[in-house]
């Protein structure tokens, strides 16, 4: 504090001095000079005050990131498994709990309570295995995920059957690794691996699944062009439900805008990752920054804003965020994803070591730099997560079939840390050599 009083004191000497001399130069009246002065004194500290009090509240989202502790553990499940993906239910109706859903590499979706993380029911992909889990934004109690048997499929959560209400069936060689279902529940959209050489976007119309009629759909049509290799990711915009970003192992991330009529005026902007695409998200003010993380551990930011200005989009390129990252003596192993804090307008990156541990990173435009590091709850490497901002609580899922539940200063309740399970995963993360020949749009 006396360093930074001392060199607030020479920065108001180099600011007013010469508003001093401009004062005598016009020959204003001695009497008025002080009070001149000490209305700018003022409002130099006021804005000085509130850079600071910006600063501190950053700092205190870091501080509770880092103070975040087991506050429960799920029941052990008698058939072990990875937990590669999860969601939550965004408790559409008063009353209702929130629920997470978890992807399991036992070909299988678990449904929990969020809270007490009690296991209420089970879905199985047959035939076909399951690739990620999604939550309907409007309704608590529709979950989605998609089969490599090439659809989509919606189950009713408040019912035990295994039937699925909703089926989004694509074309007869789709297999379906990765989707998403936008903002306002009305398009679902499914990528494909790449069979001989075609990959597709395939969109639905979705309007109605909210009603968990049950009811088949057949596709509005199919984005071919734009990827040329398995398409790993895709993530709608949080509040604007024509936007939705996809990556690929190809290496590119593209922005599209589906009110468009064709393919090539709805591709907004293509990145370049420069490798196989993991993960990836929206951050920034209004969402309008694009983000991934790379099979290879690298990571890439950009800014969508300024894509009709002169400026750089790309704000941040990390080759390996392994390298950049320093996590005491115990590493960076891997990235999981992002997540944007939207209070404090900050993006963070859960990574971690083959050992449990989780670091929480911090992305600036100068680097990434480690916030703090959960320990004692995993014992192998974490693959999920979910971040709550209304709680500001993290469930984390791994290899060694954990799910948990992490709250700020929380206390655990009993059940001891489990050890890794030597099981294979069903679903393994491909990567892929990047390939270059590709000739991708770029700003």
């Amino acid at each position: 504090d006396v360093i930074a009083g001392f060199l607030y004191a020479i920065l108001i000497l180099a600011v007013f001095h010469p508003v001093v001399d401009l004062i005598d130069n016009f020959n204003l009246t001695y009497k008025y000079a002080p009070l001149i002065i000490i209305t700018l004194l003022g409002f130099c500290l006021l804005q000085v005050s509130g850079k600071a009090g910006e600063m501190t509240a950053v700092e205190k989202v870091e501080e509770q990131l880092a103070a975040l502790r087991i506050a429960r553990r799920c029941v052990p499940s008698s058939e072990p498994a990875y937990l590669l993906d999860m969601d939550t239910s965004r408790a559409a109706q008063p009353g209702s709990s929130r629920l997470v859903a978890v992807s399991c590499s036992n070909e299988s979706i678990r449904v929990y309570d969020r809270e007490t993380l009690q296991f209420l029911r089970e879905y199985r992909g047959q035939p076909g295995l399951l690739h990620g889990v999604r939550f309907a934004h409007t309704c608590d109690s529709l979950v989605f995920s998609a089969c490599s048997q090439g659809t989509v499929r919606g189950w009713d959560v408040r019912s035990a059957s295994q039937k699925p209400v909703q089926v989004f069936t694509g074309y007869p060689s789709n297999v379906f690794i990765s989707f998403d279902v936008s903002c306002s529940d009305l398009i679902v959209c499914a990528g494909t691996e790449k069979v001989e050489k075609d990959t597709f976007l395939v969109f639905w119309d979705a309007r109605g699944v909210t009603d968990c009629a049950s009811a088949t759909k057949e596709p509005l049509g199919v984005y071919s062009e734009s990827h040329n290799d398995d398409i790993t990711e895709i993530c709608f915009h949080p509040i604007e439900p024509n936007l939705v970003v996809s990556g690929s192992t190809d290496g590119l991330v593209n922005v599209f805008d589906i009110n468009k009529d064709n393919e090539d005026d709805a591709l907004i902007a293509t990145c370049n990752s420069d490798s196989s695409v993991s993960s990836l998200g929206w951050a920034g003010e209004d969402y309008k920054q694009v983000y991934c993380t790379t099979h290879d551990e690298g990571f890439c930011w950009w800014d969508m804003a300024q894509l009709d200005t002169e400026e750089p989009i790309t704000l941040l390129h990390v080759l390996d965020a392994r390298e950049s990252v320093c996590a005491e003596n115990h590493g960076l192993h891997y990235l999981v994803g992002g997540l944007y804090h939207e209070k404090a307008g900050k993006l963070f990156l859960i990574g971690g070591t083959s050992t449990g541990n989780i670091h929480l990173i911090s992305c600036g435009t100068d680097g990434l730099s480690l916030v703090g590091t959960l320990r004692g709850g995993h014992s192998a490497t974490v693959r999920s997560f979910c971040w709550s901002p209304t709680d500001e609580s993290l469930l984390t899922g791994g290899e060694d079939a954990q799910l948990l539940l992490w709250k700020p200063g929380a206390v655990e309740r009993s059940l001891t840390k489990k050890a890794s399970l030597k099981i294979s995963s069903s679903v393994q993360k491909r990567v892929r050599v990047h390939n270059t020949s590709l000739k991708s749009r770029k700003k």
